[in-house]
């Protein structure tokens, strides 16, 4: 589509681009929110700068593209359950995102979306990467992708989120956490295009396979997704978000930043089942 509102930067041809020319602290008007929607499907990532928002203003925005998600283990902040916070610092005995994934796959309905603004940024490193999943079924053989296409992912939050939050007053005990089955190649509900949706963070085996067979499948798909080719890096700065779409895209934020601080907020928009 030609757009009026916005200008598009790609940052590779696989994945990526920077949109200028909008202020998300104000509500979207229908042409301006439509063109941005173009660019999100077209580029599965989409990147901002200059974005000041107020937590309100954050829900807003992501509100535009749907309900809201509210995370599963993750505390937000009082008063905002929708925020999920982004902070690590020189204590942290852990770094969100640190690994390939796509946020909380193993819903029943998993997100579609992310929307992270990071306020408070080291002055070099703490890039995140992302990855086109299509290109990635796009690349595969016919006779995989037909294998493949008949398979079920089993997707566990027990591995990732047990005692994940405990020093922040989280008592999980008794907590049952997200277990789900997904195909592994899914169908776009917008673009109609076929993509690999399996990650090293939430799948943890195959439906209809033995466990060595489903880990020889599953270590190959995930080489595929830490292909280069595929992928973009995008370098924050302060008041920087970024936009991605969890269906047909994965992530990795780069943990290489200790003793400094990164932080910042996400809101999560709800998505539906996988077909």
């Amino acid at each position: 589509m030609a757009y009026r509102r916005i200008e598009v930067d790609p940052l590779t041809p696989a994945i990526g681009a920077e949109i200028q020319g909008v202020d998300l602290s104000r509500p979207l008007d229908d042409q301006t929110y439509g063109e941005i929607h173009e660019a999100w499907m077209k580029h599965l990532v989409i990147f901002f700068r200059d974005q000041d928002l107020t937590l309100d203003q954050h829900k807003a925005f992501g509100r535009r593209f749907g309900a809201l998600h509210i995370h599963p283990a993750a505390p937000g902040p009082e008063g905002h359950p929708e925020i999920f916070v982004v902070h690590t610092d020189k204590d942290s005995t852990f770094s969100e995102g640190n690994g390939w994934h796509s946020d909380v796959s193993c819903d029943a309905e998993p997100p579609m979306g992310s929307i992270l603004r990071l306020h408070t940024l080291p002055a070099t490193g703490g890039d995140t990467l992302f990855c086109n999943t299509y290109l990635v079924y796009d690349n595969l053989s016919a006779s995989m992708k037909t294998h493949l296409e008949g398979l079920t992912a089993i997707h566990e939050g027990e591995q990732i989120f047990r005692g994940r939050y405990a020093e922040e007053g989280v008592d999980d005990s008794g907590k049952n956490y997200p277990r789900a089955e997904h195909p592994l190649i899914r169908t776009h509900p917008v673009t109609g295009r076929k993509c690999v949706y399996v990650n090293q963070a939430f799948t943890t085996g195959i439906k209809e396979l033995r466990y060595t067979e489903a880990r020889s499948v599953l270590d190959y798909l995930f080489e595929q997704v830490e292909r280069p080719k595929y992928q973009c890096r995008f370098r924050w700065r302060k008041h920087s978000i970024a936009m991605w779409d969890n269906r047909c895209a994965q992530h990795y934020a780069m943990w290489d930043y200790r003793p400094h601080t990164r932080s910042g907020f996400r809101v999560t928009v709800k998505g539906d089942k996988p077909q």
